[in-house]
């Protein structure tokens, strides 16, 4: 939200300069984004005369003039058409940065004529899109004068950021009552004026569809003349980025942005019969101001006449009913429209729009008299005319809601005891009305829906106070050491996010907002959002792949080669909010080198070993883990796989599948894990955090190979378990150090060569104990039908 200084002074009278408004804008939760003044850029730029105009004896197109800015006669090389002897304008000395042309003028010869600066236009100041001539000032304009004092421009532009629940301030006026309560000035009276008909309305006004429009209020000006907004009013709104384009709309833009009060202007020649805010019909178009046509259904509400539609209702009005310099009647709407079917149909067309914001907000409905009477009078002072009867359809939803409110709240949920005379003062400075009582009866104005409850009361009071005024009260510490405070579940996610950056993952934060169609993909979404920032971020994610493969693509498309993520969150389900560990691993594990040849992309065992150390981190008994074939239909087939401990499934990982890459542009192949913290066993024995010191063994290891031969189909890892279970207190630890298939090997079998390490405890071990837990281990290996290899 952008207003000037002097916009906001027209309706707060105070005299407190900018840096102590930005403060008290700050300090009442309207955070300023920033202040820019646009008179700074053009502060060397002078009001001056042509003393002299001569034809330039090279060129034709161009003039020689004589131009005095204070400082006495300087030459100027000018090609503007208009310059002549005795007019006044606007003069860049050598020096002089240009804003709209980009330049910094200086001494130069145009045509062998020398020239000392510059007669400026009104692009090239950035002051409009005229650039015909230079800028012709008025007869009395002071020469020498700084051009931005003497043209009113400096006038600081302030911008905020307004959260959702503050519509009241999305208005000028509302910034000004709340700096008002806040004892920065005094709120100048709202003047409304009565602006009777002359005449019955010539068109019929009527609402059909009563749930997506409450009122339509309406009436007819004739014989108006639409033209050029004045200067203030089109630097005004140039000033908060608005382009300018004539009287009429600009007054509907003026009052929309000064009181938060969307409404429009239809030309009234362009319309044939009755107008009705309805329903669409399936299938409608409308082309809108923005020149974009769009299809319409059922559920939106429009505003039509009979022939067609010409306002998407709240939203963004059609290019066909606008006004032009040649309407000579107007039909003007002021309408309220129902937020929740604002929102929806924006985000079916994704179309976003001034109106919209305001609305979906919730315009104060109280506001619909008000702002006919206002648009009324606005259009007859810049554009004349005769008013008819308002036509009111409808009527706007006016319910206040009063709530019971106890002042010893205030300091019981704020933490400030203020004193309730001040409370009263600050809540019907807000347009609150209150009732004392025992509880008070605290009504909410009709531009504040998002007041619930006493704690939004609370925070009113506090907020307008001076959250700066609560005082800081240490918490109570009990005496000696500090207990700790983490949970396990946090000391968890800690050792997991730690191992993890160790291991070279950059964490990533995504949104657990995602669309429908990239949910569908993971099993579907079990939470929808009722009020999304956009179609984008619709529902609640399942998995935390979408958000990932989503960074990965960004990283991949910048020119990373390599993108190896994590990021830990939640999943949502309607039993819960599981916490998971979630890995994307996608372009070149290793990069080309003369050593090893070709970049070497990720795959599913990379995937894998990283489940395997976030699962060793976090404290999962990775060596009675079980590894199962077929992650789900996110993964490739066959690629992919489960680490489970008994029937509860820790992690999954594996290739994605190319379905996967192709919907989320990925060039592939790109790997993923997702490790389930909340399917981790508890600890036993209390919290089991303490590890027994290490205690180097004493006798030294021996290291046995052992090469067998098994069916095809057997997984590795059930050889591996068995072999490990031979002889539990011998065997330290097995490896596979080789998989071959190929000669010497018959066809549906392949060879799997293990390593095993033994350790002695209290004695070397001897030949014949060697032997013996060698024929052990081919005797558990045979079980699954291996056998010793040749």
């Amino acid at each position: 939200m952008k207003f000037t200084l002097s916009w906001l002074k027209e309706h707060l009278d105070t005299d407190a300069t900018l840096d102590e408004v930005v403060a008290r804008l700050n300090a009442l939760g309207l955070e300023v984004e920033g202040v820019d003044n646009p008179g700074e850029k053009l502060a060397a730029f002078k009001v001056a005369e042509i003393l002299t105009a001569e034809r330039h004896p090279q060129a034709d197109k161009l003039q020689v003039l004589t131009v005095d800015a204070g400082e006495g006669p300087m030459q100027v090389v000018c090609g503007a058409p208009n310059a002549r002897a005795g007019m006044k304008g606007v003069f860049g000395a050598p020096g002089a940065y240009v804003p709209g042309s980009g330049i910094t003028l200086k001494i130069a010869a145009i045509r062998g004529v020398e020239s000392r600066g510059m007669m400026c236009s009104v692009r090239e100041l950035e002051l409009g899109d005229a650039h015909e001539g230079i800028i012709e000032l008025p007869g009395d304009a002071p020469v020498g004068t700084a051009f931005p004092e003497y043209a009113g421009l400096n006038d600081p532009v302030i911008d905020i950021s307004v959260n959702p629940n503050r519509p009241e301030a999305m208005g000028v006026y509302g910034i000004a009552r709340d700096l008002a309560a806040s004892g920065l000035g005094t709120l100048k009276p709202l003047d409304v004026p009565e602006i009777a008909g002359t005449y019955p309305s010539p068109v019929e006004i009527r609402i059909e569809d009563t749930e997506g429009c409450k009122a339509f209020y309406g009436r007819v000006i004739r014989g108006v003349r639409n033209g050029p907004s004045p200067d203030w009013l089109a630097r005004r709104l140039q000033a908060v980025g608005q382009r300018s384009i004539s009287a009429l709309v600009d007054m509907t833009n003026y009052i929309t942005l000064t009181y938060g009060r969307p409404l429009h202007v239809y030309d009234l020649a362009k319309l044939s019969g009755a107008v009705v805010a309805r329903k669409a019909k399936p299938g409608e178009e409308v082309e809108a101001l923005n020149g974009k046509t769009y299809t319409l259904d059922e559920t939106m509400t429009v505003i039509a006449d009979e022939v067609a539609v010409h306002d998407i209702g709240g939203i963004m009005g059609g290019e066909h009913s606008g006004v032009t310099e040649a309407t000579t009647n107007i039909l003007i709407e002021c309408a309220w429209f129902d937020p929740h079917a604002i929102t929806r149909t924006g985000q079916k067309l994704a179309l976003a729009s001034d109106a919209r914001t305001r609305f979906e907000r919730g315009a104060d409905p109280a506001f619909v008299e008000p702002g006919i009477q206002l648009a009324t009078k606005w259009a007859l002072d810049l554009a004349g005319g005769e008013p008819s009867e308002v036509v009111r359809a409808g009527e706007p939803p006016l319910e206040r809601q009063t709530f019971a409110y106890r002042p010893t709240r205030c300091a019981a949920l704020a933490g400030i005891d203020i004193p309730e005379e001040r409370q009263e003062e600050i809540l019907r400075s807000l347009g609150f009305d209150v009732a004392r009582g025992d509880p008070w009866q605290v009504t909410a104005p009709t531009f504040r829906p998002d007041i619930h409850g006493e704690a939004d009361i609370v925070e009113e009071v506090a907020r307008v106070h001076g959250f700066d005024k609560i005082p800081s009260t240490p918490l109570p510490r009990a005496d000696g050491v500090a207990r700790p405070t983490a949970t396990p579940e946090q000391l968890i996610e800690r050792r997991a996010r730690r191992s993890a950056a160790a291991r070279g993952l950059n964490e990533a934060i995504t949104w657990s907002f995602i669309s429908e169609a990239e949910a569908g993909h993971f099993g579907g979404a079990a939470w929808t959002v009722a009020n999304p920032i956009s179609d984008d971020l619709k529902v609640m994610r399942p998995s935390l792949l979408p958000g990932l493969i989503a960074a990965a693509r960004r990283n991949r498309a910048r020119g990373a080669e390599s993108v190896r993520l994590f990021e830990i969150g939640r999943r949502y389900f309607k039993d819960g909010e599981p916490l998971t560990v979630g890995v994307i691993l996608a372009g070149e594990r290793t990069h080309r080198h003369w050593r090893t040849g070709r970049a070497a992309p990720f795959d599913a065992f990379d995937a894998k070993e990283e489940a395997l150390a976030l699962l060793a981190a976090a404290g999962a008994p990775v060596d009675n883990l079980q590894v199962g074939a077929g992650a789900g239909e996110t993964y490739h087939p066959g690629r992919s796989g489960r680490l489970t401990l008994g029937k509860a499934v820790l992690a999954e990982f594996g290739e994605l599948h190319p379905r996967i890459l192709k919907a989320f542009d990925l060039d592939g192949p790109a790997a993923a894990a997702q490790i389930f913290l909340d399917a981790l066993p508890p600890r036993r024995g209390g919290n089991g955090r303490m590890r027994p010191a290490y205690t180097p063994p004493a006798l030294q290891a021996v290291k046995r190979d052992f090469a067998f031969l098994v069916p095809e189909d057997l997984e590795a890892d059930r050889l591996l378990r068995a072999v490990r279970g031979a002889d539990r207190a011998a065997i330290a630890a097995v490896s596979l150090f080789d998989v071959f298939t190929g000669q010497g090997v018959a066809q549906g079998e392949k060879s799997l060569a293990l390593e095993v390490v033994l350790q002695p405890t209290d004695k070397s071990f001897t030949d014949d104990e060697l032997k013996a837990i060698g024929d052990r281990i081919v005797a558990a290996a045979g079980k699954l039908g291996a056998r010793l290899r040749d």
